[in-house]
């Protein structure tokens, strides 16, 4: 049967078969997991500590996918006990069982590393009942464990595993700062909201910005929250669980929804990977087009994504408002990131500005800020026609300082206020790079995705 021929049921049937774990993986993985909790338990009994050991995330929950798993175990610590503390414990204990350990942070250093083949995380926490005791974010992620295992039926699973292939085939899943899509705990919340992936998707494709969820009565008081999804946190009624979903993510999922209900496809699940263009034919589609790009280049600091990506985006934003505010048009701004390199590329436009500009200044009968204006302009070197009156206010015609936006970037971009490590790269050591410069084999991928206007599931 020819995949594009299936019905909806026999493509989700499909999914589900592939994305659960058999029978086999599931005892391998307990195995593994009962192993860490021995290990975990034997370092805590020789430092005497008063800690619980808890199993949390998708694995305790059984919603994972047979691919993409984390064993996630908290620590779950008396109030007692400092952060500095049980960071201390945790880091100490990680580093004796998992292997090529990386120390992390949320709001205090939690550890991460392998055992075996499988990715760990070991985190420390307080111990709480009920989330008002918290002291940090992750005091509560066991009570959305519980939560979790207490409400989700057993059918509900697979419900949650389709949902989360689905997320990961448009590239929505995940609340990193990489991806600004769904959680897991997202995603489970909403199977309980709906029942079941299909109910979801019916109801998602009507979503509008600003859409407000909650699962029990308890929930209707909360605060607003000024964000594309709102799902209040049924075990803290303060918190919205839908935080990190971007716009842009919020808007490409109800497109998908749409989509996916009027023309069914595997490729929603698993996208055909991206066959990228030969240089030869992004030149030829960028010139027929008429499009004009610049570029920035600058090698990447040596940070973690969760602060990586929210310095570039706010990196990209000043370059946005700076440029328009020197009267540049930026059709678009955008950012790829490679092995070594970051690059954020421009689209403009190749004519230069005109060579002056007609500078409007205040009412004439507001005489103190009149004052300063004239002040300000009359004799300046950069003034074509002296400042005057026209229709009760002042104006003035005045040079640019810049016709062109490679030279404005050249002589400004490290004056302007970048994410900090980015700031710090850029004034030792940046690149302004022309078409020719972009046109290269590590920006193949990311200039057939740009310029082929085909959503994932469509190639």
């Amino acid at each position: 049967m020819k995949k594009e021929n299936m019905c909806q049921d026999e493509i989700e049937q499909q999914i589900i078969n592939k994305v659960t774990p058999t029978k086999k993986d599931r005892e391998k993985l307990e195995k593994n997991i009962k192993e860490i909790h021995e290990k975990i338990e034997e370092e805590v009994k020789k430092k005497k500590l008063p800690v619980k050991i808890e199993l949390v995330g998708s694995t305790a929950k059984d919603t994972y996918l047979k691919d993409n798993l984390d064993i996630d175990f908290f620590l779950l610590f008396p109030l007692s006990f400092s952060k500095n503390e049980i960071a201390k414990h945790v880091l100490s204990i990680g580093k004796k069982i998992l292997i090529k350990t990386e120390e992390s942070y949320a709001e205090h250093p939690y550890i991460r590393g392998y055992y075996k083949k499988y990715k760990v995380e070991i985190v420390p926490c307080y111990q709480i009942e009920k989330a008002i005791q918290k002291l940090s974010a992750v005091d509560r992620t066991p009570l959305h464990t519980r939560y979790i295992k207490k409400n989700l039926k057993e059918k509900q699973k697979k419900e949650v595993r389709l949902l989360k292939q689905f997320l990961k085939g448009i590239n929505c899943y995940g609340a990193e700062a990489e991806i600004e899509g769904f959680s897991g705990y997202l995603c489970e919340l909403l199977i309980l909201k709906y029942g079941s992936f299909r109910k979801l998707i019916q109801q998602a494709q009507h979503w509008k910005p600003g859409e407000t969820l909650t699962l029990t009565s308890n929930d209707k008081q909360h605060p607003v929250f000024d964000t594309p999804l709102t799902f209040i946190d049924p075990a803290d009624s303060n918190r919205n669980v839908a935080s990190a979903l971007s716009k842009e993510k919020f808007e490409l999922f109800i497109k998908a929804c749409q989509e996916y209900l009027k023309k069914p496809s595997i490729t929603f699940f698993f996208p055909n990977p991206v066959k990228p263009w030969s240089i030869k034919k992004i030149k030829n589609k960028i010139i027929k087009e008429k499009m004009y790009f610049i570029g920035i280049s600058f090698h990447k600091p040596d940070i973690i994504n969760e602060n990586l990506y929210p310095q570039i985006r706010k990196t990209v934003k000043t370059i946005y408002e700076s440029a328009s505010k020197q009267g540049f048009t930026i059709h678009d701004i955008t950012y790829h990131v490679g092995r070594e390199k970051i690059y954020i590329i421009i689209k403009t436009d190749a004519e230069p500005l005109t060579e002056t500009i007609l500078h409007m200044g205040p009412p004439v009968k507001l005489k103190k800020n009149s004052k300063d204006f004239l002040k300000k302009w009359q004799g300046n070197s950069r003034v074509v026609k002296e400042p005057y009156e026209k229709n009760g206010r002042y104006f003035v015609e005045i040079k640019r300082e810049y016709r062109n936006l490679k030279s404005y970037l050249s002589s400004e971009l490290k004056k302007l206020s970048l994410g900090k490590n980015i700031e710090e790269i850029v004034k030792s050591n940046y690149e302004l790079l022309d078409l020719k410069d972009l046109l290269i084999d590590e920006l193949k991928k990311f200039w057939t995705v740009y310029l082929d206007g085909k959503m994932s599931w469509e190639r």
